[in-house]
């Protein structure tokens, strides 16, 4: 496993400072959204350059820190007409800009079919579902043209709430370019989070082939609802995950989240404890 982490959870610096400071505390890679972690540039898409994603990709490199994520967390089953025009062309926009920043994967979550991108309860339903296969077909056919990987994350209030659906999305659209970012705390939610086990072992038995990376944190219950924080500050059982990464996937790219500068390293040590230990 190679431990990274959310770059805008870290300490708020410059762009060049801030990779530094996170090669500094131990981490490997980086889950990267451009508009969170850099501010000293713009980052609309007419200026993701061939020039920037090199200066960017420079900066990674000095300091030994791989790209694992370049995320582009939007929803493509808005309806409004023109917001998804303006989504698909930033999608659009960072397929291009991987291509040349070499990151691992391009990341994405599958939306609400609002303009809100908030959860309903028609966002578990068939016709969300088909939207979302609908306009993420395009996104996926560029990204084969381009050499790059989009890897859709599961999450129980979107779309693709569970490991079932996210097989579909796979098979229906049948791309290699199309994987998974496997967080198992984002396919729990308040109805379901007792039956955890169950669940993470079958996203691993559904999902585990097309997993390119993991996104690792942990979760309180608070009334009635769940609420991420991060690892070992919560009663996330991380057994099989840990377990799955250390015997099938080599290397794999891991990042934190929902640490912030105060408790990030208590979590990174924790994580390095159940994955030796295993």
């Amino acid at each position: 496993m190679q431990l990274g982490i959310r770059l805008h959870d870290t300490k708020k610096l410059p762009f060049e400072e801030r990779i530094e400071d996170v090669a500094q505390l131990g981490f490997k890679c980086g889950h990267l959204a451009l508009a969170k972690v850099i501010e000293e540039f713009p980052t609309t898409d007419e200026a993701l350059t061939p020039g920037l994603a090199m200066y960017i990709k420079n900066v990674f490199a000095k300091n030994n820190v791989d790209i694992a994520v370049l995320g582009c967390y939007l929803n493509l089953a808005n309806p409004n007409k023109e917001q998804l025009a303006a989504t698909v062309h930033r999608y659009m926009a960072h397929i291009r800009f991987a291509s040349w920043l070499g990151c691992g994967v391009i990341g994405t979550e599958t939306g609400a079919p609002n303009e809100t991108y908030t959860h309903v309860p028609e966002c578990h339903g068939e016709e969300a579902l088909q939207t979302f296969i609908t306009n993420l077909r395009p996104i996926v056919k560029y990204a084969e043209q381009m050499g790059v990987v989009i890897a859709i994350e599961p999450v129980w209030k979107h779309i693709v709430c569970n490991p079932k659906r996210a097989r579909r999305v796979l098979d229906e659209i049948n791309s290699p370019n199309l994987q998974i970012i496997l967080d198992p705390v984002n396919l729990l939610d308040i109805c379901n989070y007792q039956d955890q086990v169950a669940i993470v072992d079958e996203a691993i038995e559904l999902l585990g082939p097309d997993v390119a990376m993991v996104h690792l944190k942990d979760y309180v219950v608070e009334g009635d609802k769940l609420v991420s924080v991060g690892c070992g500050f919560g009663q996330m059982d991380y057994t099989s995950i840990i377990k799955f990464m250390k015997e099938r996937k080599p290397f794999i790219h891991a990042t934190l989240e929902d640490t912030n500068p105060g408790n990030n390293q208590q979590a990174k040590n924790f994580i390095l404890k159940l994955y030796e230990e295993a």
